[in-house]
């Protein structure tokens, strides 16, 4: 069976289906686009990340660098997506991007991966983390209370609870795109709203003798790590050695700016996609940059960067040893006291709960599209009477479920980051090849700078990428293993579905 053949039939028959039954569901505007990205950009990695970081670098300086690469990088990437979103206003996202400038192998590779693990693994990871911090005011929902045990299977309550939230999540955005849109709307405000005054808090309590301290070394790089007697050491980093360190750091920043591209998913249902997802996309990006920067020069000005493993307060610990790597409550102690872990896990409950709602709400919309062209459960690409596929939410729920009960999602996780940033490398190079393809398409918006943004962003993100195959080894592969097993599935999937009957 050609490519040709197959991408013909996929084209059609998803074009076709898409206008007929979706034309009256086109609800949501910039504004709902913009708290879509933002909602399901900012989950809990914020709130973590830069101690791993402080870990890796060991510099002020070179921590900021790090944020600031993965936000640049990112907005270099919505800029790209923006041009494609306008050529190709469908739902699907980078799922039809990649068909439309591939062939349906390389679209199917990244939708099996995005319903395997992506998207999935990142549901249950962003639901644990709020039953984690619900935890802090009910310990009965804790991980730390085992349910039941068999052998090295564990399931704890806080599993449980996380399961419960997807599914009620998922539950409610059944009711209809409006409903889902609305809870994003209101969950997004508040936690822009929270975040914005602990900045402001931040820099009203902040200190500028630790300022000072952290400015006596802010480019000074070094990776602090254990020696064989157990003790932890310091190694000096410069020229290549620093490099590998930003590269390995980058997996953290990178994801914690993640799920940006989400909107595109659901451009089928955006009341003006040829402008509005471009638009969502980048001012989206570029308010969480700037609360991620702002929020980390914040950390820098209440707590010392350098600390100690076994340190007994938060100023002994400092940035990089923050207890359970939970730097935004260390910060937030300095200003509230002993209060701040009741307010620190509020936040993050508003913010993953939220997170986890444009994750289910965006993500089924793949699914659907990935039906239509025949390469998923048929049922997937049915509407319900509100207009949404109830089928494709229901099913990334029982999968995602599945993974939070496994306990593996976050194993699962590290394995596809390598696989995440070629598929992101595809896509933006995508750009260039429907240049190619298609120069006289009506193109409502073009990536500023062409080529150059795109190719600046495929060559920094391939830098990354050999990084992490030297250093990482033991993710990499493994990931693109993942990546890989969706060929044989695909051309299972074509011998039961020939494209004949597609036609």
């Amino acid at each position: 069976m050609g490519h040709n053949r197959i991408f013909a039939a996929c084209r059609e028959n998803t074009i076709l289906s898409i206008k007929l039954q979706e034309v009256q569901n086109k609800k949501l505007n910039l504004t709902d686009g913009i708290m879509l990205v933002t909602g399901s950009m900012i989950g809990s990695g914020i709130f973590i990340v830069s101690a791993d970081i402080a870990r890796n670098l060991g510099s002020g300086g070179w921590l900021l660098m790090a944020w600031l690469i993965a936000g640049l990088m990112t907005i270099m990437a919505a800029l790209s997506y923006g041009e494609l979103a306008s050529l190709i206003p469908n739902a699907g996202g980078q799922y039809v991007y990649l068909r439309e400038a591939y062939n349906p192998l390389v679209a199917f590779l990244y939708g099996w991966s995005l319903f395997a693990v992506i998207q999935t693994g990142t549901i249950a990871a962003v639901g644990v983390a709020f039953a984690k911090f619900t935890g802090v005011f009910v310990p009965e929902l804790s991980e730390k209370n085992i349910l039941l045990q068999i052998g090295t299977f564990k399931l704890s309550a806080a599993q449980l609870l996380a399961i419960a939230s997807i599914v009620f999540l998922t539950w409610y955005n059944t009711r209809g795109l409006r409903a889902g849109s609305t809870f994003q709307t209101v969950f997004t405000t508040a936690k822009l709203l929270a975040l914005f005054g602990l900045i402001l808090l931040g820099f009203v309590f902040f200190d500028s003798h630790i300022w000072s301290q952290n400015w006596s070394y802010f480019w000074t790089a070094h990776l602090v790590k254990p020696n064989e007697e157990g003790l932890l050491s310091l190694q000096s980093l410069t020229g290549m050695s620093l490099l590998m360190a930003i590269g390995v750091s980058m997996v953290g920043t990178l994801f914690s700016s993640d799920a940006w591209n989400n909107v595109t998913f659901v451009a089928g249902e955006m009341k003006n996609p040829s402008q509005d997802v471009a638009r969502s996309m980048v001012i989206g990006t570029l308010i969480v940059t700037g609360i991620y920067i702002l929020t980390n020069i914040v950390y820098l000005g209440l707590l010392p960067l350098v600390g100690q493993a076994n340190g007994v307060d938060v100023m002994e610990r400092g940035i990089q040893y923050a207890l359970y790597d939970r730097v935004g409550t260390a910060a937030a102690h300095q200003i509230f006291g002993t209060i701040a872990v009741f307010i620190m896990a509020g936040l993050i409950m508003v913010s993953t709960f939220g997170c986890n709602n444009g994750l289910i709400l965006s993500g089924s919309r793949v699914y659907r599209v990935m039906a239509l062209d025949g390469l998923f459960f048929n049922r997937a690409a049915l509407l319900n009477a509100k207009g949404v596929p109830a089928w494709a939410l229901w099913m990334q729920c029982i999968w995602a479920s599945v993974l939070c009960i496994s306990g593996r999602y976050g194993d699962l996780l590290d394995y596809v980051v390598f696989a995440v940033l070629i598929f992101y490398i595809l896509t933006v190079a995508g750009v260039i090849i429907l240049r190619i393809k298609r120069p006289d398409s009506n193109r409502p918006y073009r990536t500023p700078f062409y080529p150059f943004i795109p190719l600046i962003y495929i060559a920094s993100a391939l830098v990354i990428c050999i990084i992490l195959l030297v250093k990482k080894p033991e993710y990499t592969w493994p990931g693109l293993g993942i990546v890989l097993l969706g060929i044989p599935l695909y051309y299972f999937i074509l011998k039961k579905n020939p494209p004949e009957q597609l036609d």
